[in-house]
C-alpha cells in the first residue's frame, strides 16, 4: 500500500483513482501527475514500484499543495475574511450558506437540524 503525502492509498483502485483520496487533488490532476511521471493510470495503486511511488511523491511535493498545507491555507483564507467583517465573513461566522443560496427552506447542511419553535402552531390552509 503506497504512503503518498501522509495518506495511505487504497490498494484495490486503479492509481488515478487513488491519488484522488488525497486532498487537493482531483481526477485532472492525478491523471496529470501520472502523465509526468510516466505511470499507466491503469495500474492498481499496489502494483506500483517503489520507482513509480517516487517519481508521483517528487511531483506532488514539488507541484501541487496538497492535505495539510492547502488545508491551512483555506482555513486561513476563511478566518481572514471572519476578521475582515466583509459580508461572506459574517456568513462564515453565522454558519449560513455563503455563496447566495436561498436560506427560507433549504440550507440545511450549514445551519443544522432543525430547531422547533415552542408554541409555534401551524397555519391551516
Amino acid at each position: 500500500m503506497p504512503r503518498i503525502s501522509g495518506i495511505d492509498l487504497p490498494r484495490h483502485k486503479k492509481i488515478d483513482i487513488a491519488l484522488t483520496y488525497i486532498y487537493g487533488l482531483g481526477r485532472t490532476s492525478a491523471q496529470a501527475i501520472l502523465a509526468k511521471a510516466k505511470v499507466d493510470a491503469s495500474i492498481k495503486s499496489d502494483q506500483l514500484t517503489d520507482d513509480e511511488v517516487t517519481r508521483i511523491r517528487r511531483i506532488i511535493d514539488a507541484d501541487y499543495k496538497v492535505e495539510g498545507d492547502l488545508r491551512r491555507e483555506v482555513s486561513m483564507n476563511v478566518k481572514r475574511l471572519m476578521d475582515l467583517g466583509c459580508y461572506r465573513g459574517l456568513r462564515h461566522r453565522r454558519g449560513l450558506p455563503v455563496n447566495g443560496q436561498r436560506t427560507h427552506t433549504n440550507a440545511r447542511t450549514r445551519k443544522g437540524p432543525r430547531r422547533s419553535v415552542v408554541g409555534k402552531k401551524k397555519a391551516n390552509k
